[in-house]
Formats: C-alpha cells, structure tokens, sequence
C-alpha cells in the first residue's frame, strides 16, 4: 500500500499530500505498519520529485514530532534495519550524500545526518587510499605485457632472419645449378666440335682425284 501510494504521490494536490503523509507518520510511529516501508523512499536528486520531498518533509516532521528527535535517531541507527534505511542516507557517492544532507538539514532534521557527515568527511582519505592501492596492479599488468610484446619482437626477427637464410641458400643453390649446367654445356659443346672433321674444300678435293 505504501509503495503504490508513493510512487502516485506526484498526482496528488498539496493539500491531499499532507494528509496522506501525516496518516503514514502516525502509522508508522504506533508501529501499525512495519518501518521496513522505508526502503522505497531514496533521498537523492534523481530519485526524488518536488512532490517526493514535501511528503518525506512531512512525513517525518510529524515523526518525529510524536517521537521526539532523539528516539527517531535511534530508531533509524537501529542495525537490524540499516538495510531498510540506506535510501534515506545514501552513501554510494559524495554527490548523493552531500544532497541527502542539505535535504535533511533544510526541513530542520539535521541532527540524524551524524552519520553522513563523518562518512563525507573521511571520503578524501578512502579516495586517496584507493588511488595508492591502484598502481600496483597496473604496474604488473605493464610489465607482463611488455615482456609478451618483447617476446613477440624476438620471434618475428628470428621468423625473418630464417626466411632470410632460406632465401640466400636457394638463390645460392640456383646459382650453382645455372653455372653447373652452363660450364656442361659449353663442355659438350667443345667435344662435339673437336669430334666432326674438318671439311675439304672444292681444291682439295680436285687435286686428290
């Protein structure tokens, strides 16, 4: 019923909003209805409305008006419900948090953001222990890819150098063969030519006769 009645609170004139909003404060702090119904209220700019933020204003003004401040802040610190009330105080980014503070501060609740504020104000160190954390993993990662890439240079040139080599061997071998086969030929062309008799000529041939 919460649920549906929040997510339709935007269709609602001011008037009837109040009135809606102080019916689910009195049953929420006569425990009527469970405190679990919390979890769909996310105090952020983007999930919030002009509409949202009033009934949330309301809602727990007249809250903590019946419980007082004091025992509404314990309530809400309750650890067997945090779950239920991490959209009421977001800590997912400075920019969220910051926001739920202004918001609670703004309509007089300042005195339950406690937790926001020490977890604002320790967000630069855990920044800054992420950020040291960071480069030793990169530094591994860099290292292993440039010993890959050195590993890869050396097999190319290697690949290269014997591509190389083969081609020389080979030119080399179809030199010797080129050579082989004309020194054989100009061999056999020489015998051929010592082995045919020299011809007579027309006089020789006369004066024999």
């Amino acid at each position: 019923m919460f649920a549906k009645q929040y997510t339709m609170i935007h269709r609602l004139e001011t008037n009837k909003l109040r009135n809606v909003a102080k019916l689910f404060a009195h049953l929420i702090h006569s425990d009527a209805i469970p405190w679990g119904i919390m979890e769909y209220m996310v105090i952020t700019e983007e999930e919030t409305t002009s509409s949202s933020r009033i009934f949330v204003k309301i809602l727990f003004q007249e809250i903590a008006e019946y419980m007082g401040l004091k025992k509404l802040r314990e309530r809400l610190n309750d650890t067997s419900q945090q779950q239920s009330f991490e959209g009421l105080f977001p800590k997912d980014s400075p920019k969220n948090t910051r926001f739920a503070i202004n918001f609670w501060t703004a309509i007089g609740l300042g005195g339950l953001t406690d937790g926001l504020r020490e977890h604002l104000a320790n967000a630069p160190k855990r920044i800054a222990a992420a950020a040291a954390a960071a480069p030793a993993p990169k530094a591994v990662l860099s290292s292993s890819s440039s010993s890959s890439s050195s590993s890869d240079a050396e097999s190319e040139s290697s690949s290269s150098s014997s591509s190389s080599g083969s081609t020389g061997s080979s030119s080399k071998t179809r030199s010797s063969s080129s050579s082989s086969g004309s020194s054989s030929g100009s061999s056999s062309g020489s015998s051929s030519a010592s082995k045919t008799p020299p011809r007579k000529t027309k006089r020789q041939r006369h004066d024999s006769d």
